[in-house]
């Protein structure tokens, strides 16, 4: 089959269906996509709200206590708590009804979606962990997110396995780590980026195996190093005095290490014991194409924050998926166009479902087959009926209407969820974190867009009241309520003031660290604009010979293009535009391996 040109139905831009493409869509048996990657990306990432909580009423029948949510109190769901809604007092099959092919098939499955209760947030056996959503098993932690198997974490996203981390993105099997990033079995560290295997260091990017170590770049087992050169033990303990759990030397400290970073070279794309992949940030994985943070998968495509996936296709959140494609928040197989569903086969048009197979288009159901919109079937009549129901989405398609008037966007069989039926808003889902819009340009595209809400907080300790080093910072901090340094001021959902909670405190005395000055907001989107883009562009390497291309850093290593510039080109996060130096994975291997 030959390479087919597109044009997206959302963006008007070209798009290219390779032919393994085609191949996995013909094994699926769903018609090529109409949107881009990048607008496939942006319609899934708007049903997923992780950070964005608030409290509403639980509607069971009799109940009337107060919820934390994923769903704002007017968004137009219903919402029960989660003992509730995994408990035997209600039956998902009772919203149970015949298909109607007077309608449209969203315009039946949307009201499905409102009626049927789901639980507040996504956090199974948590344990003292009610502040955390898509968790699973976290003991004592706090406003965490996608975190499974965590004990005493907070404000942390993507950890796993870990324990006492703070402020972390996408840390596993760690422990005392505190604004560290891609970070993985790392102890009693601080401000790393992409480390495995470090003890008792800090500012470090790109390392493995350190220990005692201070602003070090793409070094490898090694111990007692500042500034990627040996230094005695005493002269490293000066080094750690000096900054002495001082806020206004870890300002300088940050300054400093981060005009560091960028006098060393990167590798273009963070791959791992990979073979035939694309994108960034993949590990012991074989066939992926446009994935980004994904791990132990193969032949899958346009893939996001993933492990074990196998023949996958635009599937996101997926820990142990095969066979599934636009689906998001998936561990199963053969799910087509799903939602939050786990430990199941053989959906379609699903959300909320677990421990199933042979659904399609029902909600909240567990351990059923054969069901259509919630009601039950004979595995002949479910088999005579979707293919029904199939071609009818084409004949009587749902139509979103842009904001404009003038443009229209067609949901046939084969499209993921229409964008303006999720109950969440633009900017309070991790589409805003990964495509960061603003108010105007959303509207226009026809998404909704939440005003922040009116922050009244009687601010008792301004940030700069806040006292310099950790050493002099005393309990009494507990019940002030600081403000925020953004004051508001900032695109990253800021909280204008925060508090501490009892073990952060201690965790900051422990580590010797001085107080935050941001909201857990702020920090965040702080940590989150040191990840690269899911984005990619061509571009050359930079390694010019002995040098990099801009004379900044002098080669160390031995490459096989010599003293020549290097000819080998690539497709990498890092736009032609950003600072940093890159090189190829050959020029790179050669100066830090």
């Amino acid at each position: 089959m030959n390479t087919g040109i597109k044009d997206c139905q959302n963006c008007h831009l070209k798009f290219t269906i390779e032919p393994d493409d085609f191949a996995f869509y013909e094994k699926v048996k769903v018609p090529p996509p109409t949107f881009c990657p990048r607008c496939r990306s942006i319609r899934r990432g708007l049903w997923r709200n992780e950070r964005h909580l608030y409290h509403r009423k639980c509607a069971a029948l009799g109940h009337s206590e107060t919820l934390i949510s994923m769903y704002a109190p007017d968004d137009p769901v219903t919402v029960c708590d989660t003992k509730f809604w995994w408990g035997d007092a209600w039956d998902p099959m009772s919203y149970g009804r015949d298909y109607d092919f007077s309608r449209s098939f969203w315009e039946q499955f949307s009201e499905l979606q409102k009626v049927v209760p789901r639980p507040p947030l996504v956090n199974n056996k948590a344990v003292d962990s009610d502040y955390c959503n898509f968790c699973d098993g976290n003991k004592n932690c706090y406003l965490v997110v996608n975190g499974n198997r965590n004990e005493d974490c907070a404000y942390t996203a993507l950890t796993v396995d870990s324990k006492n981390v703070f402020d972390g993105l996408w840390c596993a099997k760690s422990e005392f780590a505190y604004e560290c990033i891609d970070c993985d079995s790392c102890y009693h560290t601080a401000y790393a980026e992409r480390c495995e295997a470090c003890v008792e260091s800090a500012f470090l990017f790109d390392c493995r195996g350190l220990t005692n170590c201070l602003f070090c770049v793409g070094l490898r087992n090694a111990s007692y190093h500042a500034f990627n050169k040996p230094v005695a033990p005493e002269e490293y303990k000066r080094f750690l005095a000096e900054l002495g759990g001082s806020y206004k030397k870890y300002v300088e400290a940050i300054a400093k290490f981060e005009e560091m970073k960028l006098r060393f070279p990167r590798r273009s794309n963070l791959f791992t014991g990979s073979k035939g992949v694309s994108g960034e940030n993949i590990l012991n994985s074989n066939a992926v194409k446009h994935g980004f943070d994904i791990f132990n998968s193969e032949h899958c495509a346009y893939v996001e924050e993933g492990l074990k996936g196998k023949d996958c296709y635009d599937t996101v959140y997926f820990d142990g998926a095969e066979l599934c494609y636009e689906s998001s928040s998936t561990i199963g197989y053969n799910y087509l166009f799903t939602l939050f569903c786990r430990d199941s086969k053989e959906l379609q048009y699903c959300d909320n479902c677990h421990a199933s197979s042979h659904l399609f288009g029902c909600v909240g159901l567990r351990s059923k087959q054969y069901c259509i919109l919630n009601k039950q079937y004979s595995k002949e009549e479910y088999e005579t009926l979707v293919p029904k129901i199939r071609a009818h989405m084409d004949e009587m398609p749902y139509v979103s209407q842009r904001a404009n008037g003038k443009e229209q966007i067609i949901y046939k069989y084969g499209e993921f969820f229409p964008a303006e039926l999720s109950p969440f808003a633009y900017n309070e889902t991790v589409a805003q974190e990964f495509y960061p819009t603003t108010k105007d340009s959303a509207e226009r595209q026809g998404f909704r867009w939440n005003a922040p809400d009116t922050k009244n907080y009687a601010i008792t300790k301004a940030p700069e009241a806040l006292p310099d080093s950790i050493g002099t910072a005393d309990d009494a901090l507990l019940g002030e309520t600081i403000g925020c340094a953004h004051h508001g001021s900032c695109a990253h959902e800021c909280t204008v003031a925060f508090r501490l909670i009892p073990h952060e405190l201690q965790f900051y005395r422990r580590m010797n660290l001085p107080l935050p000055r941001l909201c857990p907001n702020c920090r965040y989107y702080g940590r989150l604009a040191k990840r690269n883009p899911l984005q990619f562009s061509r571009r050359a390497c930079q390694c010019a010979g002995l040098k990099s291309e801009n004379g900044i850093y002098a080669n160390t290593g031995t490459h096989t293009h010599k003293d020549s510039p290097c000819p080998n080109e690539f497709e990498t996060p890092y736009s032609p535009d950003r600072p940093e130096i890159v090189y190829c994975e050959e020029c790179y291997k050669a100066e830090v391996f």
